[in-house]
C-alpha cells in the first residue's frame, strides 16, 4: 500500500531575520522621521568639528565608503555614535542637489548657549554683532573669521539672521562649534547689555570720521557692529554705538563684502 501524501509544507510568514548568505545587506533607507529642529550638517570640516564638539547632541551620521575613510583621517574613531554606511545618491535626495557633501552627512540638534551676559563674563576677545546680514554664507564666513581672531561670541537678531543650517556650517568649515552665535531679540538692547558689561560699542560704517586703527580702542574690550550690504547699519543701531570707525578702502572700491570688512577688521582689533 502506497504511504499517504505528506501534507503541504504552511509557507513562512513574517519579517526575514539575519543577512541572507550571498545577499548583500540593503543600505540603511534615508527616509526616517528626524526630531523636530533638527538640522544636517554636511562636509569633513563642519561634521568632524560637531562630532568632537561634546556640546552637540547627536542623531544620525550617514557616510559614503570614501566619506567615511576622509572622516577617519581627519577624526580617527570610534566616533560618538554608530554610523550607517549609504550611497552619494541617498545623501542628495536628502540635502538636495545642490549640497557639496563629500560623502558625509550628521543629523543634530542646534547648539545651546548660556544668555549673552553670562557668556562673555567668562570669555575674552570681541564680541561681533550683526545687524541683518542674512546670507548664510556671509555669516559662515564670519564665524570663520571670528574662530581664528578669537572673537568670543556673533551676536544676530533673533528674525533677520539666518538658522543654522548645513550651508551655513559649511561656510564656517567647522566654527560654528568653537564660536557661539547668540540670537537677541532686540538687538539695541544687546548692545546696552554689552556697554554695561563693560565693552566699547564699536560700528563700522563707510562714512565713519576714523578708521578702526585711529579709533585708540588699545586697552578696550570691543563690540564691532556690522550691517547689510547695501543698507549698512539701521538707524537705531548706529545711535546706540560709543563710536562709528571706517576701513581705509581706496576710493575706487565703494565698500568690501561684509564677511571680508569682518576679517580685515578683527585683525586690526587683535593684532596689538
Amino acid at each position: 500500500m502506497p504511504p499517504a501524501p505528506r501534507p503541504p509544507r504552511p509557507r513562512p510568514t513574517g519579517t526575514r531575520r539575519g543577512p541572507v548568505p550571498g545577499r548583500p545587506e540593503p543600505a540603511p533607507s534615508p527616509r526616517r522621521p528626524e526630531p523636530e529642529g533638527a538640522v544636517w550638517l554636511h562636509g569633513l570640516h563642519p561634521v568632524a568639528a560637531a562630532l568632537a564638539n561634546p556640546a552637540r547632541r547627536l542623531r544620525r551620521l550617514l557616510l559614503t565608503q570614501q566619506g567615511e575613510a576622509e572622516l577617519a583621517a581627519r577624526l580617527p574613531p570610534p566616533w560618538r555614535l554608530a554610523h550607517e554606511r549609504v550611497q552619494r545618491e541617498h545623501l542628495s535626495a536628502i540635502l538636495g542637489p545642490e549640497a557639496v557633501h563629500q560623502g558625509i552627512a550628521l543629523l543634530a540638534d542646534p547648539l545651546e548657549h548660556p544668555p549673552l551676559t553670562r557668556l562673555v563674563d567668562a570669555t575674552e576677545g570681541p564680541v561681533l554683532v550683526l545687524d541683518q546680514v542674512t546670507d548664510p554664507r556671509n555669516v559662515g564666513a564670519i564665524l570663520r573669521s571670528a574662530a581664528a581672531f578669537g572673537a568670543a561670541a556673533i551676536v544676530v537678531q533673533e528674525r533677520h539672521a539666518p538658522r543654522e543650517t548645513g550651508a551655513l556650517a559649511r561656510a564656517a568649515s567647522g566654527a560654528l562649534e568653537a564660536v557661539p552665535m547668540l540670537r537677541e531679540v532686540n538687538l539695541s538692547r544687546a548692545l546696552l547689555a554689552l556697554k554695561d558689561a563693560g565693552f566699547w560699542v564699536v560700528g563700522l560704517e563707510a562714512a565713519g570720521p576714523v578708521t578702526l586703527a585711529q579709533s585708540g580702542l588699545a586697552g578696550r574690550r570691543v563690540a564691532l557692529v556690522l550691517g547689510a550690504e547695501g543698507e549698512g547699519l539701521r538707524r537705531l543701531t548706529r545711535e546706540t554705538c560709543d563710536e562709528l570707525v571706517r576701513l581705509p578702502i581706496r576710493p575706487r572700491m565703494e565698500s568690501l563684502n561684509v564677511s571680508a570688512a569682518a576679517a580685515v577688521a578683527l585683525y586690526e582689533l587683535v593684532r596689538e
